[in-house]
């Protein structure tokens, strides 16, 4: 059975976390703040104690930073033939930068996820794995734990498929946004419009701008934004984003309230 290292118990990564350990898995735990440590069999004081005799390193952190941070308390202890799974949305470039980190023939995986915190702790994930196949087949079991495996190609590729699936989805809850701004100025009733885009291809963006069950906070999805560094369309949804502080920990859904009352962000 392999014995996993969990580093990081953010939103995302407490569910995940759990659900490792509810199935089984050997699991020792770290993260900044000791409080949401609690109830874990076992618990780490330093990233370096958390690695120490694991065979999967897990890092499910919050930007390239962070991981960065995370990463140099632990690269020299990791044990030879051990692997690093990062689950962090942090791109394929600061995946790629933090690699240099570990001695050479250290295996690294990229599978950050797509989901929220209701299926991080379910199983109901979508995994995007980046990696050599071999390297797949060996981890593939424990990400299945959290969620349905896609398999996106060498390193660095699931970092970037979750870049261009997560600009997608905060792109069109802005565009739902501004089809019920248009809506309100028109007359429309909102249940008639949102069921009418639902029912064509806007549908997904309909289900997640209107859910009241998300929690991807808008200051993560300025984050992944910022990543992305995309064309006019996605940096005009950054700056939307951006313009908006006192949603910064709320999640992304609310940014459909700011757009249809106009809200300039300051008040």
């Amino acid at each position: 059975m392999n014995k996993i290292a969990f580093l990081g118990l953010g939103r995302m990564g407490l569910p995940m976390a759990r659900r490792l350990e509810s199935t089984g898995h050997t699991l020792t735990v770290w993260n900044r703040s000791a409080a949401r440590t609690t109830g874990f069999a076992e618990v780490a004081a330093s990233p370096a104690e958390a690695v120490r005799d694991a065979d999967l390193v897990i890092t499910m952190l919050a930007d390239p930073a962070a991981v960065e941070a995370v990463v140099a308390g632990f690269a020299d202890e990791l044990p030879p033939g051990a692997v690093w799974i990062d689950m962090s949305s942090v791109g394929p470039a600061a995946v790629a930068e933090v690699t240099r980190r570990f001695p050479p023939g250290t295996v690294v995986v990229d599978a950050p996820v797509m989901g929220s915190v209701g299926p991080a702790g379910s199983g109901g994930l979508t995994v995007l794995a980046g990696g050599h196949p071999a390297d797949l087949d060996r981890v593939t079991p424990v990400l299945e734990t959290l969620g349905r495996v896609v398999r996106c190609g060498g390193p660095g590729s699931g970092a970037a498929l979750k870049l261009v699936l997560i600009s997608a989805v905060i792109a069109g809850v802005a565009v739902v946004g501004e089809a019920l701004a248009l809506a309100d100025s028109l007359g429309l009733p909102e249940d008639l419009v949102l069921r009418t885009l639902a029912a064509g291809p806007l549908g997904g963006a309909v289900t997640r701008a209107t859910t009241r069950d998300a929690d991807f906070p808008v200051r993560l999805a300025t984050k992944d934004l910022t990543l992305a560094a995309g064309g006019p369309v996605l940096t005009a949804v950054r700056d939307l984003l951006a313009d908006h502080p006192e949603l910064a920990d709320h999640d992304l859904a609310r940014v459909v309230d700011a757009i249809r009352t106009g809200t300039d962000g300051n008040g």
